[in-house]
């Protein structure tokens, strides 16, 4: 009898050749097999008859094999299939897909899934581009007729071509589950399971692989069946477990008990340059209390573009260095920690104890480096402000007392961690030091507490007062002269401009600026191929910029314009005469940071940037952002770079300018910023379009990509595995047996541990 762990070229049905391919998705075990769930779901009981169909929805159809033919178009090739029952037909397209012909037969039996839609020939309707599969005819074995006609039918993602497509997963996959029928050991006890009404885990892995006759259709689409539930409850369960056991191993690690007295709270006081909001002076309560306490600090600071991150931090390094530490800020870019270092000069030169402040990013000369090693070797530099290069070997502090790490999502756990285990200057490794990681991508608070569940949470979410709502507009390129003869009545008044764009210049290859969302103006995953784009439509003239009296310029080229050749055709062309800069990622160190201070002191009245400018910089009197190709940035990209204006007292505008074509979720995220601010607003919608993967880095982070639970969809199942996880930990109940017990912590060990690290990961 098969057991979970056994290596999968050894199930029924594999062997060493297939076990190379599934080795390369991922799946080792047969327990991986088994956790390798379908994506959706046929209902081969009952499905639609054709004279049952209706446009507009998904159907599924099971029909009869009329014809089929390769049609040639100038522009793709085009296969045709028709489908009839009676004198019912149902015609099928797939665009650029000749492979297909030869591969259907007159009288076949075919099942096939998608968006039903009108049809102008004589046919009744149509589908594009469906997925299917050719049914078992009646000389297929019993076996093969049972799991694909006549029940839900489960539908898989292929697993390496036609030899593991769905047919084959399904036969594979049953017989696996037979052979272990009554032998799959739980891996929750079973008072859990019972308090939550959750099946045990082979009945879950059954159905939700097979469901039973009978299970609604809209439960099976949606994760719900109680199948489902019991799953995506174990997966929460183990990843909540996890991190709940690393933060209870922090807090019995030596730390630093820094002192807050009243020289401190002095300390503070005399450097804040306005009266902080209540959101901040809690965020800072919460800091201090832990930074007061004997274990270390793991805390997260989160809060919107312009809530005041920054100064909170600047204060929590306040209190370590009047204790005789030092703090180090780290942060992604070179141009956000000069940034960082010119507005700690600035509000610490306030200061009675005149702390020494230094810079240490990789472009800095060679001596000028040494020279700052130095400083932070022998204790002379207070606050050390710099990016990865803080990291590096050389780098040895006196005393480290509290590490801020800026953008945190943008760095990955390994390098926190390395700053955070940084050996004095003799090799010691004293107490550690307290961590505050800061992020400006506002996180709704239940996926915050889950996904950095080793950290504690601060929230800002108000605004400084006197904050000027943005006023967000979108233009199609085509009016572009109404954009910059704004453009220019703003700079008239005395106030300065940002235009963005996605590339520096040429291809966009090795461009580190670029980070696109994912469709990249390209069709939707489930966009049909007849509506692969868009055209932008006609925006109504608002008062921001009122009709123009000659036509409409002919729309700009579909090639992706340039900062670099964009700053030369606006300075010689509709922006000549005013001051035009030019600010992007190949620049070094010092050119950026003339630039910056260039912007911040007035001498430039509008600079043409890549997204470098994205995060961190601050020029009170910049009014206007401009975003040339919008619908090609993502909307977390969008939301950093609209709150680079707004933060003085003059009213501010945003501009996103639009290519010809615009994907569906373009569409969806330039909709999202003309309608709201709120950050935590878009990133709900951020998170939806992205996915739980893509926006929180996982890969990056070190956190497991989720099999089956979706961080969206399932938060009140995530909450519930986070309140089981810490009541397990508290433990032992008396229900719980001392062999439930070992079981967790075996399935913890040797199926996350293994794949994810979660509870060795610093």
């Amino acid at each position: 009898m098969p057991a979970l762990n056994d290596q999968v070229q050894y199930v029924r049905g594999v062997g060493p050749g297939l076990a190379k391919m599934l080795a390369e998705k991922g799946i080792l075990t047969a327990e991986d097999l088994l956790y390798h769930f379908p994506f959706r779901y046929e209902d081969r009981q009952h499905p639609v008859s054709l004279d049952e169909l209706k446009p507009g929805e998904l159907a599924s159809v099971i029909a009869e094999v009329r014809n089929s033919s390769l049609v040639r178009t100038r522009r793709t090739p085009l296969f045709e299939l028709t489908l009839g029952q009676g004198r019912h037909v149902l015609k099928c397209v797939w665009f650029n897909s000749p492979y297909l012909n030869g591969k259907f037969l007159a009288g076949q039996t075919v099942a096939v899934y998608g968006r039903v839609e009108p049809s102008r020939s004589t046919s009744n309707f149509k589908m594009i581009q469906p997925q299917f599969e050719i049914l078992p005819d009646s000389t297929a074995d019993a076996e093969t007729q049972m799991l694909e006609v006549g029940r839900i039918t489960p539908v898989y993602e292929s697993l390496g071509g036609s030899r593991l497509a769905s047919r084959w997963q399904r036969k594979v996959i049953f017989n696996l589950l037979e052979s272990m029928r009554g032998a799959v050991p739980d891996c929750l006890p079973q008072s859990m399971l019972q308090r939550l009404d959750l099946p045990d885990r082979e009945t879950a892995l059954r159905e939700v692989h097979f469901p039973p006759e009978g299970t609604p259709p809209a439960q099976l689409q949606s994760s719900s069946t109680p199948a489902h539930r019991r799953l995506i409850f174990e997966e929460f369960f183990f990843l909540e477990l996890g991190l709940e056991l690393k933060r209870r191993r922090m807090k019995e690690r030596k730390g630093i008990a820094f002192a807050a007295n009243d020289k401190v709270r002095e300390a503070i006081r005399e450097v804040l340059p306005f009266h902080p909001t209540a959101a901040q002076k809690r965020a800072l309560g919460e800091i201090v209390a832990d930074m007061r306490a004997p274990s270390p600090m793991r805390r997260l600071l989160q809060g919107d573009v312009g809530s005041g991150k920054t100064i909170v931090a600047f204060q929590a390094m306040l209190v370590a260095m009047e204790n005789g530490y030092q703090a180090a800020l780290m942060a992604p870019t070179e141009i956000l920690a000069t940034q960082h270092f010119l507005a700690a000069r600035k509000l610490l030169e306030r200061s009675s104890r005149k702390p020494r402040i230094v810079l240490l990013t990789g472009s800095l000369d060679e001596d000028r480096k040494r020279t700052n090693r130095g400083l932070i070797n022998r204790g002379d530099a207070n606050l050390i402000i710099g990016t990865h290069a803080l990291i590096e070997e050389k780098v040895e502090f006196d005393r480290l007392g509290l590490v801020v790490v800026d953008e945190q999502h943008r760095f990955g756990v390994m390098q926190r961690f390395k700053l955070m285990k940084k050996p004095g200057p003799d090799g010691r490794s004293g107490p550690e030091p307290d961590v505050l990681v800061m992020t400006a991508t506002p996180i709704p608070r239940t996926l915050a507490l889950s996904l950095y569940g080793d950290l504690d949470l601060s929230t800002l979410d108000e605004l400084p007062p006197g904050r000027v709502p943005i006023v967000t507009r979108r233009m199609p390129g085509e009016r572009a002269e109404e954009v910059w003869d704004f453009v220019r009545k703003q700079v008239a008044k005395g106030r300065q401009a940002y235009i963005v764009y996605p590339v520096i210049e040429g291809s966009k290859d090795d461009q580190p600026e670029l980070d696109f969302s994912h469709d990249e103006g390209q069709p939707d995953a489930a966009a049909s191929s007849t509506n692969r784009h868009r055209t932008t439509p006609k925006v109504k003239t608002t008062e921001l910029f009122p009709a123009s009296a000659h036509e409409a310029a002919p729309s700009a080229k579909s090639g992706l314009k340039s900062a670099v050749e964009m700053h030369e055709k606006l300075r010689k062309g509709p922006l000549a005469g005013l001051r035009v800069g030019l600010l992007h990622g190949r620049l070094d160190a010092d050119e950026k940071e003339v630039i910056m201070r260039r912007f911040q002191r007035g001498e430039i009245d509008v600079l043409v940037s890549t997204t470098v400018i994205e995060v961190g910089v601050d020029v009170a009197n910049a009014s206007v952002m401009v975003v040339e190709h919008a619908e090609r940035f993502g909307l977390a990209q969008l939301h950093q770079l609209r709150g680079r204006v707004g933060r003085g007292a003059a009213k501010s505008y945003c501009i996103l300018m639009t290519g010809e074509r615009i994907s569906d979720l373009g569409e969806e995220r330039l909709n999202a910023m003309v309608s709201t601010q709120d950050g935590f607003v878009l990133a709900e919608t951020d998170l939806r379009q992205r996915g739980p993967g893509e926006f929180f880095g996982t890969r990056q982070a070190g956190l497991p990509e989720l099999r089956v639970a979706d961080l969206l969809r399932d938060r009140q199942l995530l909450e519930l595995a986070k309140h089981e996880a810490a009541r397990f930990v508290e433990g032992p109940e008396p229900a719980v047996t001392e062999a439930e017990r070992a079981s967790v912590r075996t399935q913890l060990k040797q199926s996350w541990q293994r794949k994810y690290g979660l509870v060795e990961a610093g």
